[in-house]
């Protein structure tokens, strides 16, 4: 199985060393079309001879496309990769915001997966989730989540909307996290700590939380009320939380990335 990267960004590379790394791929069978040379040099074992400036023949050989490039870029890609593409080929896409509608009409092709990855796949812990147009069969899309599964865990779903709210929620959602981890940080240093004292007490409280809910059954409410005694110093951060409307304000800015991820797809 062949397998044409075009774009080698920050995801592009992430998917060439996973698939290198899990042996899903064979380095021959891996293919990059990337302009920029200086961005394909970091990712090790691929032969010169399957690294491509530009859009040729070759892209003919692929079983599968990965479109990892940046949205607006799409439209210039799209022409000048579909007079090499054929009805054989499955097609998957990471581009924010570009619909499986939009992919079609660029490039003719009618299997397509449209894919959101987030920043931790770059260490095999990354979430995607993903759909698919209606000609994908089975075997296809066991296919293309075993690639994707290289880089952490997935999620199918039927509606492509939620595609959206997935960008808004899991492909945004380690830069909320390390919001809070910094405003924490900074808290800590505030109160006596040192930087790295202050981001040892924070990453590991984030690590240990994690672990420790992903471990059991219960919910984060019900870990909540085991760690907030009546009275005690936890409840008194929530009191502070709950009053300056911190989950209302959460939610809302999570419905600002879902609307700007709609925005992009139209």
């Amino acid at each position: 199985m062949k397998v044409l990267i075009a774009g080698a960004g920050n995801m592009g590379k992430t998917y060439a060393r996973s698939f290198l790394a899990s042996r899903f791929i064979e380095a021959n069978d891996l293919f990059v079309l990337e302009r920029s040379q200086g961005s394909v040099s970091s990712i090790q074992n691929i032969p010169q001879g399957n690294i491509h400036p530009q859009a040729g023949e070759f892209i003919s050989q692929a079983d599968i496309l990965i479109l990892s490039v940046k949205p607006q870029d799409f439209a210039v890609l799209g022409k000048q990769i579909a007079p090499y593409m054929h009805q054989g080929q499955l097609l998957l896409s990471i581009m924010a915001g570009i619909k499986i509608s939009t992919i079609y009409e660029s490039t003719g092709l009618t299997k397509i997966v449209r894919a959101m990855p987030n920043l931790p796949a770059q260490i095999g812990m990354g979430m995607t989730v993903f759909t698919s147009s209606a000609d994908m069969d089975r075997k296809e899309l066991f296919i293309i989540q075993n690639l994707i599964n290289t880089t952490g865990k997935s999620l199918y779903v039927e509606d492509e909307r939620k595609i959206d709210a997935a960008t808004a929620i899991s492909g945004s959602g380690p830069a909320y996290v390390y919001y809070f981890m910094e405003a924490m940080i900074q808290a800590g240093i505030k109160m006596g700590f040192s930087l790295s004292q202050a981001e040892l007490l924070v990453n590991q409280t984030f690590m240990g939380a994690v672990h420790l809910h992903n471990q059991s059954n219960l919910t984060c409410n019900e870990w909540i009320e085991r760690v907030a005694s009546k009275g005690g110093t936890t409840e008194a951060a929530l009191k502070v939380l709950s009053e300056n409307t911190v989950n209302e304000n959460t939610e809302a800015a999570l419905f600002a990335a879902f609307n700007r991820a709609r925005e992009l797809g139209n």
